[in-house]
């Protein structure tokens, strides 16, 4: 069994930044990548980015994100970050960290990606850009 915990989330203006954290406690020897999620009101759930423990170097990121965002992963705190820099109007959402135990769920472009192929998900932290 493995828990995920989302954190770090909050209000910031168009422009700025945010560290998100996804703790994750449990049995995490089957999970081979793990991800974040966003979802806007109205909206479907998309990929974000997506972090591989065996490769730390095969990251993948939506185009919406990529040179803003940075996925990171500290085992010694056992936690997954996500950090948002130059942040726009659409990056509001809540925001998920999911993890899988397949590895061609986090390949390909973010777009791609199932959520049924995520076996453990985390509440979810709230992101609100404002101009």
């Amino acid at each position: 069994q493995v828990q995920l915990q989302e954190s770090g989330g909050g209000a910031v203006q168009s422009g700025g930044f945010l560290r998100l954290s996804c703790g994750y406690a449990g049995n995490m020897d089957r999970v081979c990548c793990m991800a974040w999620f966003r979802q806007a009101p109205g909206e479907e759930r998309e990929g974000v980015a997506s972090h591989f423990r065996a490769r730390a170097d095969l990251i993948k990121y939506a185009d919406s994100v990529r040179g803003r965002f940075a996925i990171s992963q500290d085992n010694t705190k056992n936690t997954l970050y996500l950090q948002m820099n130059s942040l726009k109007l659409e990056d509001s959402g809540m925001y998920y960290c999911a993890a899988s135990h397949e590895l061609r769920r986090c390949s390909g472009r973010p777009s791609s990606w199932s959520l049924d192929g995520f076996t453990y998900w985390g509440q979810g932290t709230q992101v609100t850009v404002s101009s």
